[in-house]
Parts: structure tokens; sequence; C-alpha cells
């Protein structure tokens, strides 16, 4: 049996096995729904409706090595008329992670990887608002690091008065 050596390629190769690694695997519409409840008469409505927009983060863990991070964004413009339209999307990435340490998960999954998903939700979003034959919704950026801040807080808030663990809590969203 031939004998291992201790070179300096072999060390490389086993510090580059050990490093974290972090890759986009997929991303992906889970679903969609886009309403236009009131139509025809929208159309002849006057008043500029108001925005109520909320948005919530889920993680599922696909595998060892695989998470499912869903980026859900919730739009509803209505008026004293009624309601114009109703946007529900729930859009999704696929993140391969290896050799992240367990206090570094929660960070990424639930900051970085929405971060990178939402431009692209942002764009489903504004094109179904376009397509129910409204002027498109730009969603201004959301800062998921003062979001997940916030839940970690709510969270340790809630252990402190003898709660339970918040599992899923909705971050505020920004209207």
């Amino acid at each position: 049996m031939a004998e291992q050596e201790d070179t300096p390629e072999s060390a490389l190769n086993s510090d580059q096995d050990a490093a974290p690694q972090v890759s986009a695997i997929a991303q992906y519409i889970k679903d969609l729904s886009a309403e236009n409840p009131s139509a025809p008469q929208v159309f002849q409505w006057q008043a500029a409706p108001q925005l109520d927009v909320q948005f919530n983060i889920n993680v599922n863990r696909v595998s060892e090595e695989v998470h499912e991070v869903v980026l859900r964004i919730e739009i509803k413009a209505a008026s004293e008329q009624g309601a114009h339209f109703l946007v529900d999307l729930s859009y999704a990435g696929l993140f391969g992670l290896r050799n992240i340490p367990d206090d570094a998960l929660p960070p990424f999954l639930l900051v970085e990887a929405p971060r990178l998903l939402f431009p692209f939700a942002r764009q489903v979003v504004a094109e179904a608002v376009t397509n129910l034959g409204f002027p498109p919704v730009l969603l201004d950026p959301i800062d998921f690091g003062t979001a997940y801040m916030a839940q970690l807080e709510v969270g340790n808030n809630a252990l402190a008065d003898g709660g339970q663990p918040l599992a899923d809590v909705e971050p505020p969203g920004n209207a």
C-alpha cells in the first residue's frame, strides 16, 4: 500500500474540503396568485388604492446540505370602493450549504438568501400587477437584517416572559 504524503497540495485540498461553501442551486415561483376581484368596475374608480404589503420567510431543509428558502410577498390594494387587486407570491430558492457553522445558518437563510431572491420576486410582482391592468408596483427594498434582528428580539422577549419560542414570526413589511 502506498502511504499518503503530507504535501502542500494535499493540505490545500483538505482545506478546500473544509472551507465553507454556499451555492444558489435554483430559484423559482413556488406559488403565485393574482386577482382582480372588482373588474371591470375597478377601472372606472377614481380613488387611488392604499397598498398593504406584507412579507414572510420560511426555510425548509431539503437534505443535509440543501435548504429551500421561500420569500412570501402579499400585496393588497384597496380603496373605499373595494379591492383593486391582490397578489400573493411565494418565490423560492434552493441553496446548497456545506461546512457552514450552525450559528451562521440562520443569518444566511433568513437574511442573505432572501436578499438574493428579492429582486427577482420584485420583478414577478411588478409583472403580475401590470398583467392585472394596473401600473406596476415597484416594491421598496426590504432590510432583511433589521427584520431578522426584530424577530430575534421578539423571540427573546417571549422566552423571557415564559413563553414558547416563536417558530414563524412575521416580520414587519413595508408599504
